[in-house]
């Protein structure tokens, strides 16, 4: 479905004067990480081709600067993955993507920053990021029978309206079908199917992105790491996601952190070595695996970060055994929450999606800090309410039954950081406004 108001501006920029429709319709630019010297700008087209980006600080328009030129293949799904070099701590750049030595003109403006030198220096500056879950964009003839599954694309206008500094997608962010998680074109062909979604594009182009996978995204429902083509997969999730780093212990799957100013990032990893639920059941299971466990409660350890984001595809502190929540695995679970606790880790807040439901819950936990768990979901996916569920942490006047997108804002001085959660409806409406301190974790 499009929006009739990004229509209409769409429509006015291609009648400028001296505009030309582009020579390559296709093609899809996206920003991913960034730090305070390089940017990866990332770009898919149609066909094989040469592809690079030029770039340029919005103060200094006549100072232009390029990164390399590539030629992708399409055994890589004709994805360029490049480095933006030339750049300045906490400035703000525009871009344009060159295919061929022609420019690609988009009805929209292509903008990325680079991290700000802040430390020992100032407080934290302020920023804004958004987050959410299962993007499913429709595709009638590999789709199961019956209606359309998917709805109200127009929720990434509204995100790209926010203007905020980067998105993390927590899983779900398309959906392998039975045609497609059997082989590598199948997967190509479903990842590549979701980027040119016109109401998708300004935002990927406009804001850095980041993401974990969660069971659709990876293959089947529910998979764990008995799915065999769990490798193949992961070089493809690292192939359209611009993460800043994999493997962070060197044994597979997607694993990876990242700081944006004082607040950290961990992008969890729960099916690569994700054992069967019966194995769960009998406390001889694992979500995380052992090795990926002990690095999660080590990295929370790092005594600088005001907040502490863990994301993850499963719910954690959800106590009822529904879907794929962690309860599922109790003794898993108890066992996190002690390792939390015992490393005196402040400010831990769990971000995960999947329940096609949103809801915050909160564990408090006498002579210790509350741990928070904000599940984002759906995007664009089919919305369901809980069923059967009575999780004991979340107040059912905080669950939110409709799609909706999340927006976390984080300022304040260092010794009083504030996190301000948002959480839109696809048409920007508030729905509901929280606010956690960083001084509330003691």
């Amino acid at each position: 479905m499009k929006n009739p108001l990004f229509a209409l501006l769409a429509g006015l920029f291609l009648a400028l004067p001296g505009y030309t429709r582009s020579p390559f319709p296709g093609a899809v630019p996206m920003v991913g990480y960034s730090t305070m010297k390089e940017v990866l700008p990332w770009a898919q087209t149609t066909k094989p081709a040469k592809v690079k980006f030029i770039y340029w600080n919005l103060n200094k328009p006549g100072n232009k600067f390029s990164t390399c030129e590539v030629t992708i293949q399409k055994e890589h799904a004709n994805v360029a993955r490049l480095v933006a070099d030339q750049l300045v701590p906490g400035q703000r750049d525009e871009y344009q993507l060159y295919i061929n030595s022609q420019l690609v003109k988009r009805p929209y403006r292509l903008t990325f920053r680079s991290q700000p030198l802040w430390q020992y220096r100032t407080d934290s500056p302020p920023f804004k990021f958004v987050t959410g879950s299962c993007t499913f964009i429709n595709e009638t003839k590999y789709d199961r029978a019956g209606g359309p599954y998917r709805g109200e694309y127009e929720i990434f206008n509204g995100i790209y309206l926010r203007n905020a500094d980067f998105m993390l997608s927590l899983g779900d962010n398309t959906y392998l079908r039975e045609a497609d998680w059997n082989s590598r074109v199948g997967i190509y062909h479903r990842y590549t199917h979701s980027c040119p979604t016109e109401e998708m594009q300004p935002a990927l182009a406009s804001m850095h992105h980041g993401a974990i996978w969660n069971d659709h995204d990876y293959g089947p429902n529910d998979p764990g790491s008995p799915f065999w083509n769990k490798d193949i997969i992961t070089g493809v999730f690292k192939l359209f996601w611009g993460n800043p780093d994999y493997y962070v212990i060197g044994k597979g799957g997607i694993a990876g952190t990242f700081f944006w100013n004082d607040n950290q990032f961990l992008l969890l990893n729960d099916r690569y070595l994700r054992t069967p639920r019966y194995r769960q059941d009998s406390n001889e299971g694992t979500i995380l695996g052992k090795d990926r466990f002990e690095w999660l409660i080590d990295a929370l350890t790092f005594d600088r970060a005001s907040f502490r984001f863990a994301a993850i595809g499963s719910l954690v502190l959800n106590t009822t055994r529904v879907g794929e929540d962690y309860a599922n695995d109790p003794g898993g679970r108890e066992k996190l929450i002690e390792a939390i606790i015992n490393s005196k880790a402040r400010g831990v807040i769990f971000l995960d999606g999947d329940p096609h439901y949103t809801a915050l819950s909160v564990l408090k936990v006498p002579g210790y800090c509350p741990l928070y768990d904000l599940m984002f979901s759906p995007l664009t996916a089919g919305v369901y309410g809980p069923k059967n569920e009575n999780n004991l942490l979340t107040p059912p006047e905080k669950r939110v039954i409709e799609r909706n997108y999340w927006v976390l804002e984080v300022s304040g001085p260092r010794t009083d950081r504030a996190l301000v959660i948002n959480i839109k409806n696809k048409g920007g409406k508030l729905l509901w406004k929280k606010e956690i301190r960083a001084t509330d974790f003691g």
